[in-house]
């Protein structure tokens, strides 16, 4: 008996310490929205530096990218990913995709980025963030994780790209699929405030080294 009701305390203490990480991480990125934009400075693909601080006074997402994920796959192939870059970036938004994945793991390598990046059509920066300071900085939990940050330097939106959580756009809660990225975008230029600022990311989990 005494070996059973010590198994059992040992599970409960193990699932609340999941619980309380996931707690956590969910706290991680709700604290972001309303304050300042962490800043950095990565590398692209190409090894050129992206300052943060150099868009200071545009509106920014911030994208959190693996090539090897299958809901960024799925979600760059069919769903809301597809075009809404192209399109916001030609309104003046800068769009930037972050990949926190440390070296070694899933969709670190350069070589698989890069042809990503090819087959997506994909025309805005990839950064590469090994050591997953900035994806930790931002709270970033999941691939795709979005972030949207006003001309002020605050973050007003954290999440799901969509309400669709297969990454394809195809079962969307509600009945009715919402690109959150746009609608928050949509709000900004209305002057409005963003309406939904902060969701919950679906996907892949960041790769993270530790």
């Amino acid at each position: 008996m005494r070996i059973l009701t010590t198994l059992l305390v040992t599970v409960a203490l193990a699932t609340a310490g999941s619980a309380a990480r996931a707690d956590a991480k969910a706290e991680g990125k709700a604290a972001v929205v309303g304050k300042a934009a962490p800043d950095f400075t990565l590398k692209d693909l190409g090894g050129k530096e992206v300052k943060l601080a150099s868009f200071k006074g545009k509106t920014i997402v911030l994208e959190w990218f693996n090539p090897g994920c299958p809901f960024v796959k799925a979600s760059h192939s069919v769903g809301s990913l597809v075009d809404t870059a192209k399109r916001r970036t030609k309104d003046g938004v800068v769009w930037l995709a972050i990949n926190s994945g440390a070296p070694g793991k899933q969709g670190n390598a350069l070589a698989m980025n890069t042809e990503a990046a090819k087959t997506w059509s994909l025309t805005h920066p990839i950064l590469r963030d090994e050591a997953g300071t900035v994806g930790k900085a931002y709270g970033a939990t999941n691939t795709p994780n979005m972030f949207v940050i006003d001309k002020t330097g605050n973050v007003v939106y954290a999440g799901a790209i969509d309400n669709s959580p297969d990454g394809e756009g195809k079962s969307p809660q509600g009945g009715k699929l919402i690109n959150y990225v746009d609608a928050a975008l949509d709000d900004l230029a209305a002057g409005r405030a963003v309406a939904t600022a902060v969701t919950r990311p679906y996907g892949c989990g960041v790769k993270y080294g530790s």
